[in-house]
């Protein structure tokens, strides 16, 4: 069945050749390293931010999905808000060693906590 999905040929010329296969360019995700295996670095974080500290954990490896799942687990857990983009998380507030002790517990291995 022809790939009918317009939203991923959104912004491409149209083309007359009945050969031609759309080039979306995407970029492939690397694949996801296991927890125990992680180099995670929990820091606080002031800057750009209008003066408000925030938790940042950077040094994940993997696709944007897992690091979303991260996300949500430890802002659940925290009971905050936050993002996670470009390989990291953003933690709202003060929580350093709650955060460090959230991933040690969810068999992340032993975060640098700086």
């Amino acid at each position: 069945m022809a790939d009918n999905d317009w939203k991923r040929r959104l912004n491409i010329v149209y083309s007359t050749n009945p050969d031609f296969v759309y080039d979306t360019g995407g970029v492939d995700e690397p694949e996801t390293v296991a927890p125990a295996q992680q180099r995670l670095t929990v820091s606080l974080d002031n800057r750009n931010r209008g003066g408000k500290t925030v938790t940042l954990v950077t040094g994940f490896v993997g696709t944007e999905a897992d690091l979303k799942e991260l996300c949500r687990l430890l802002k659940n857990k925290c009971g905050v808000g936050g993002s996670a983009k470009d390989g990291e998380i953003i933690i709202q507030g003060k929580l350093k060693e709650k955060v460090s002790a959230l991933l040690v517990q969810a068999g992340y291995a032993k975060t640098k906590v700086k």
